[in-house]
């Protein structure tokens, strides 16, 4: 099988943290959905990344979808997250919250590398919810004791926060300042294991 999009994005970069580190081998195709669209379009036609195609062919679109996939795939005594109940409400909503964060802030990189005048409202609209989904965050993490989020075993919320953390300090560095010193021992606990080492991209926003 093989995934499709470039490591900058925090959706694709989660999706194969999760691939690597359930030991499942697939093959990187880096395509951009600006400037290698219909290459993209061929597999999704939405146009969006990730999209991971599977050996028969089939094509899985959308993160969480391919995690869930990937969950079945593994079984549940290996899967990253609980199969029920409200440990896996937790853990989806704290998901949520990060993929939420990485989407506002690819947002805002759209906003200000594709428009010529900046649409304020929009700017402080996405700015203020980037903000918020962090205050909550980093309460909560700093509220829990253990190395990962719902204990001693990583999880796709912790995939899924150290992404979007790593995304949004390169995007706006002055959103994701000092204020955060839980989130950033998480994210930095996370960026220390080899798969979040091994897959990385600096950020290369389209030009417009």
């Amino acid at each position: 099988m093989f995934l499709i999009g470039q490591y900058d994005s925090p959706f694709v970069r989660r999706t194969a943290i999760a691939l690597r580190l359930y030991g499942l081998p697939f093959e990187h195709k880096p395509w951009s959905t600006f400037s290698d669209a219909e290459k993209v379009a061929a597999y999704n036609p939405v146009r969006r990344v990730p999209t991971l195609v599977l050996d028969d062919g089939e094509a899985l679109i959308e993160s969480s979808a391919i995690l869930d996939y990937l969950d079945e795939l593994v079984g549940p005594e290996r899967a990253m997250i609980a199969r029920s109940g409200p440990e896996r409400r937790r853990h989806l909503r704290i998901t949520a919250l990060a993929t939420g964060l990485a989407d506002k802030s690819v947002s805002l990189v759209y906003e200000r590398v594709l428009r010529k005048e900046q649409l304020k409202l929009w700017v402080e609209r996405c700015e203020a919810q980037i903000s918020g989904v962090l205050a909550v965050l980093e309460r909560e993490r700093a509220a829990v004791p253990s190395p990962y989020w719902l204990g001693d075993r990583i999880g796709h919320a912790d995939i899924a926060v150290a992404c979007a953390l790593r995304f949004t300090g390169e995007a706006h560095p002055h959103l994701f300042d000092g204020h955060y010193p839980a989130l950033k021992a998480h994210a930095a606990r996370c960026e220390a294991l080899p798969p979040f080492q091994e897959i990385v991209q600096p950020l290369a926003p389209p030009s417009g």
